[in-house]
């Protein structure tokens, strides 16, 4: 076991990518997630790593492009607004199967909106938020120490499948303290060779990397095969956690930090005797439709409800995962402001639950 020490969320963005073996870091200041940046303007210069403060988060997204293409480990972190200027960069990243770690500490909306917790960027990471059919794979943690096992896990699933992979954190994520423990740390020797990298010709073909291509059928063609590595992904990659959902009555689903707020709801209820549990997606994309399905045909499973800092977002992909067989309900709030345990409860009690 490792040293526990305490750390505020943002930076332990920063620390968390550094174990992973994160050597260049491209970003432009955005609140709630200020201290990422900084604390990378810092530590990357100390491991041999580059900090670079882009005059944008349009320069910024593209800046990563480019050092993606050489086959380094690379990372940015933003919010909300912020992510929104990266998405022709995105697409542009995702076309050219570039493995780059996007974080998002999402903050109230739309538009400028507040720097408080929202999950109101949901639709934009899990759907293509830029053109095209593209996908990203999005974690999300719900506590600090989780964050700092995803965002390892992050830069492994996108060398893997040459995919870029978003963290999808918020305000309250960013800014709370806890103690943390950085148990895993990549030695650089051991990252996994890129042959398709621009690193200058030496003995070998030209590697082009580019989304562009003239030539429909081509341009079908890299589509295709760009769908079939997502088909993979969604088969092999989900991630949950299931909280006394196996036998509960009642089911809870919620991510990130609503998730930990019903992980605290489910232990009151069921001291209280309730049959309630909690399906907690960790991978937002690709989302566990299946247990979702599988929790539905259960005779014991009433209802289900959903708690979102949005006005129903997540709520989609549970209602087409459940697809009728049982009544989906839905709590959200929104502005920055976050549930109460007791909130919560109210709202489970006030619901006719059929068959109670």
């Amino acid at each position: 076991m490792g040293e526990k020490i305490l750390m505020k969320g943002a930076e332990v963005l920063g620390e968390s990518a550094i174990k992973a073996g994160c050597r260049l870091f491209f970003g432009y200041p955005i609140t709630p997630q200020n201290e990422a940046p900084s604390y990378m303007a810092k530590r990357l210069p100390e491991v041999g790593g580059v900090f670079v403060q882009a005059e944008s988060e349009v320069a910024a997204i593209n800046m990563l492009y480019g050092a993606a293409a050489s086959g380094h480990r690379v990372m940015t972190s933003s919010s909300s607004p912020g992510i929104s200027l990266m998405q022709e960069g995105i697409s542009y990243i995702a076309g050219a199967e570039l493995p780059v770690v996007l974080v998002n500490v999402m903050r109230g909306g739309p538009g400028l909106g507040n720097i408080g917790p929202a999950q109101g960027d949901y639709f934009q990471s899990t759907k293509p938020g830029g053109n095209g059919d593209y996908h990203l794979i999005t974690l999300a943690p719900m506590n600090l120490q989780e964050q700092i096992d995803l965002i390892y896990d992050a830069f492994e699933l996108a060398d893997q499948y040459r995919n870029p992979a978003m963290v999808l954190t918020d305000g309250l994520l960013g800014q709370i303290m806890e103690a943390v423990e950085f148990h895993r740390e990549k030695d650089l020797a051991t990252l996994p060779a890129k042959p398709w990298a621009a690193t200058g010709i030496n003995h070998r073909k030209k590697n082009l990397i580019s989304s562009f291509d003239l030539d429909y059928d081509r341009l079908e063609a890299m589509n295709q095969h760009i769908q079939d590595k997502y088909s993979i992904i969604m088969e092999k990659e989900v991630r949950y956690e299931s909280y006394f959902a196996d036998d509960a009555d009642i089911i809870l689903v919620a991510y990130g930090t609503t998730g930990r707020i019903c992980k605290a709801v489910v232990d009151t209820m069921r001291n209280e005797k309730k049959s309630v549990g909690l399906l907690r997606p960790i991978s937002l994309w690709p989302f566990p439709d299946k247990i979702l399905q599988q929790i539905a045909r259960k005779n014991t499973t009433k209802g289900f409800l959903v708690v979102e800092l949005s006005a129903g977002q997540m709520l989609e992909d549970v209602k087409i995962s459940v697809n009728g067989v049982k009544p989906v309900h839905f709590h959200g709030r929104m502005g920055g402001n976050v549930p109460s345990p007791q909130e919560i409860m109210d709202i489970i009690h006030s619901i006719q639950w059929e068959g109670k």
